[in-house]
This record gives C-alpha cells, sequence and structure tokens, in this order.
C-alpha cells in the first residue's frame, strides 16, 4: 500500500488511502478470530481424544473385571487372570498417558502457533499504524510550519 500511494513532493512522504487502512484493519479483524477459532477446535479434538482414550480404558478395565470374575473359582487360573488383568490395566494406562501427552504437547504448539501468528500481524499493524502515524504528524509539522495550518500561497 505504501508503494503505490501517491508521495507529497518535495517531503519525502506518502499519503495513505484512509479506505485502502481501514480494509486492512477490517481483514486482521477477521483474520485473527479465525485462528483463534482453529486452536479452539484442536482443543476440543484433543478433550475428544482424551475422552475416547479414557472410555476405552473403562472398557478395557470392565473387560478385565470381567474376565477376573469369571475365573475366581478356579484357584489355579487365579493367579493368571489377574496377572493378565494387571497387564491389561497396564497397558490401558500406558496408552492414555502416551495419548494424554501427545495431545497435550500438540495442543501447546498449536496455542503457541496461534498466539505467535495473531502477535506477528498485530505487530506489523503496529508498525504500518506507527507510519501513517508518523506521516500523518509530520504532515501536520509541515502545515504548522507554512502558517498555522494554513497553505502557503507563496
Amino acid at each position: 500500500m505504501l508503494n503505490t500511494s501517491s508521495r507529497v513532493p518535495a517531503t519525502g512522504r506518502t499519503m495513505v488511502d484512509s479506505k485502502k487502512v481501514q480494509e486492512l484493519l477490517d481483514q486482521l479483524r477477521l483474520s485473527v478470530p479465525q485462528d483463534v477459532k482453529a486452536a479452539q477446535e484442536i482443543i476440543q479434538k484433543k478433550d475428544a481424544i482424551v475422552n475416547q482414550a479414557q472410555l476405552e480404558a473403562r472398557r478395557i478395565r470392565g473387560t478385565v473385571e470381567e474376565e477376573f470374575n469369571a475365573r475366581v473359582e478356579q484357584s489355579e487360573v487365579l493367579n493368571a487372570a489377574r496377572h493378565r488383568a494387571d497387564e491389561l490395566v497396564e497397558d490401558a494406562k500406558r496408552k492414555v498417558n502416551r495419548l494424554l501427552s501427545q495431545t497435550a504437547a500438540e495442543s501447546q504448539a498449536t496455542q503457541k502457533d496461534s498466539d505467535a501468528y495473531a502477535h506477528a500481524a498485530l505487530s506489523g499493524l503496529e508498525r504500518q499504524l506507527t507510519t501513517v502515524l508518523s506521516t500523518v504528524r509530520k504532515g501536520m509539522e509541515t502545515l504548522d510550519h507554512n502558517g498555522n495550518g494554513r497553505i502557503n500561497s507563496n
């Protein structure tokens, strides 16, 4: 926008179209919430995965308990059933912990990416607005030096 805007002769300044600046701001206002929404969707997916893992762990535990109760009457098989139940529970716990860790890491990475994107977009906007503000102030100073805001007819 700065490269295509009109230059103010003999000042080295650029006039910026306020409508274009407003459009830029509107686009930024629309894009940042979409990125935040995408991050929220990823967090919701993480929660769904965690819930699914917990349901799977409960299902596995229920299966193990049923198997255990069916073999309680058999004294020789009892120790084997306990051992198998413990293995299944530990396996389920490992799977749940692995899924939780993976999901947490993905969620953190996505959150960091979203935050970095929003920060970069806002920093860019800040730089553009600072440039526009500086241009406006310099223009006002020039006008003030030429006669208190009046254009010098000389």
